[in-house]
């Protein structure tokens, strides 16, 4: 494991920290909690080659956030002296006494031990950012040059985002946490037209909590691109109807994070995003009832997991991560919770899923790496496509849309084959699979074994007025679906 950053250790952030708490405590706070972050991320985007954008950002900051007579407030600052951070704690106060004219329900917190002085990195060997961009970019240009020398390409988009988290964490209860974490998001995309029609093809390397180390992942399966976009390019329509589908992870982990992650966020299912995201049909009364899938559907919400872009060691309100179950065979058992939704719900401690995205956010209730488990005897993907007769296998995420009670749903892939008698019959186009959550998970008939599994996830989870954002990470096998309702996109869009 590397060590934390000496320049970020060379911050005063107990100073800072005793500063602020002694004053909330002074003026009356019940509990205050104090958090110092640099925040750093990083964006490069090449069009054929050219750099297009290349944005370096660097954030520090402090907040300082107390319950004071049963009420939130929240102030903070850039400003890393004792006197502002003992201001800052002030405004905090003032922000709960003016709040609590409007407050309807009194703020109370699941109760969590103290952790005292402990680190947490996560788990790369080479910080990205000690990578010059330009070295970064030449890599991007010369993989987009590959490319653009086979005529089957037309365009390449290039890009990649890399980010890198450190947090000091400090509560009245006696919590100390000093975290760092390191991410990395690196995608190719190969477009062209043909007789009128655009397409592209875009890699499937998931992003992960990994350094600059991870960068070459994607390098093997850039040759592939042209040839599967010119078979795109060339395959029929799909004919809709029902089929039997084989989901390889590069897709299945986005209907995982729209159609369970989300749906299980306890806050969400309480009502508590009604005006702006919309509710869930998962609701607290149907846990322990709601039949979510088929009895071999098991999906837990995990903190700890290696390389995962929600993972970290304590969360933004001092509560020691860990793994839990959401649906244990087919049945919804449990929901992500922060500490003040844990308290309300009557439950003994949080299950450690607050999280800010900058110094100057208040922490939200955010989503775990939410995961569905592989079968520990399943086959492999070519197992899985040989037992069906009439199917498509697809691969690689596109674009989605659901209703604001996670319910109904559409998705499409990247790419899509058709599977005839057991094996793969070449590819088709224009398809999207649509259905219920609960008629989706029920339908779902096997799943791979753990050479299938592969950790996917997305840097740009949105929540939160106003808006925050989170990455997160989502783990499953391949899997069979039967039966499943099937659209032509074209013949959708009245073309």
């Amino acid at each position: 494991m590397r060590d934390i950053d000496s320049d970020f250790l060379a911050l005063p952030l107990r100073v800072l920290a005793d500063a602020a708490l002694q004053r909330a405590r002074d003026l009356g706070a019940a509990h205050a909690d104090f958090r110092l972050e640099r925040v750093r991320g990083r964006n490069l985007r090449l069009a054929d080659g050219a750099v297009e954008t290349a944005a370096d950002t660097d954030t520090r900051g402090f907040a300082v956030r107390v319950i004071h007579n049963g009420v939130w407030g929240f102030a903070a600052d850039t400003v890393l002296t004792p006197e502002a951070a003992t201001a800052v704690a002030e405004r905090a106060v003032n922000v709960a006494r003016v709040a609590a004219a409007a407050a309807t329900d009194r703020v109370d917190l699941a109760p969590e031990p103290t952790h005292s002085d402990v680190t947490w990195v996560s788990s790369y060997e080479v910080d990205p950012f000690e990578v010059p961009s330009t070295e970064q970019s030449a890599v991007l240009a010369e993989w987009s040059q590959r490319l653009l020398a086979d005529p089957r390409v037309d365009h390449v988009d290039a890009m990649l985002a890399i980010a890198k988290d450190q947090k000091f964490y400090a509560d009245t209860a006696g919590t100390t946490t000093t975290q760092q974490r390191v991410r990395m998001a690196p995608v190719v995309d190969a477009l062209a037209v043909r007789d009128g029609v655009l397409d592209s093809m875009r890699t499937i390397t998931p992003p992960a909590g990994r350094g600059q180390e991870y960068l070459p992942t994607v390098e093997r399966e850039l040759d592939q691109l042209p040839e599967l976009l010119a078979e795109k390019l060339a395959a029929p329509s799909v004919e809709p109807g029902d089929y039997d589908l084989v989901i390889h992870p590069s897709n299945l982990w986005l209907t995982i994070h729209e159609s369970i992650g989300h749906a299980t966020e306890l806050d969400r299912a309480l009502g508590y995003e009604a005006a702006f995201a919309g509710t869930s049909f998962a609701t607290p009364d149907q846990l322990g009832t709601l039949r979510y899938g088929s009895a071999i559907m098991n999906v837990t919400g995990d903190r700890t997991v290696e390389h995962g872009l929600a993972s970290i060691g304590y969360d933004d309100e001092g509560v020691a991560t860990s793994s839990f179950d959401l649906v244990r065979n087919g049945m919804l058992v449990g929901y992500q919770r922060d500490r003040r939704i844990s308290a309300a719900q009557g439950y003994a401690r949080s299950n450690g899923c607050a999280f800010a995205d900058s110094p100057a956010s208040m922490p939200l209730q955010r989503m775990a790496n939410v995961s569905l488990a592989a079968d520990p005897e399943g086959p492999d993907t070519d197992g899985l496509i040989s037992g069906v007769e009439r199917g498509i296998y697809m691969v690689g995420d596109r674009s989605w849309s659901i209703d604001m009670q996670r319910y109904n749903f559409q998705f499409t892939a990247q790419r899509f084959y058709r599977i005839e008698n057991g094996r793969l019959a070449g590819m088709l186009r224009d398809v999207a699979y649509q259905a219920t959550t609960t008629d989706f998970w029920n339908s779902l008939a096997a799943l791979g074994g753990p050479s299938t599994y592969v950790l996917g996830g997305s840097f740009m989870c949105g929540k939160g007025q106003p808006g925050q954002v989170a990455s997160v990470s989502h783990g499953c096998p391949s899997a069979l679906f039967s039966g499943v309702r099937v659209l032509n996109t074209v013949q959708e869009a009245g073309k």
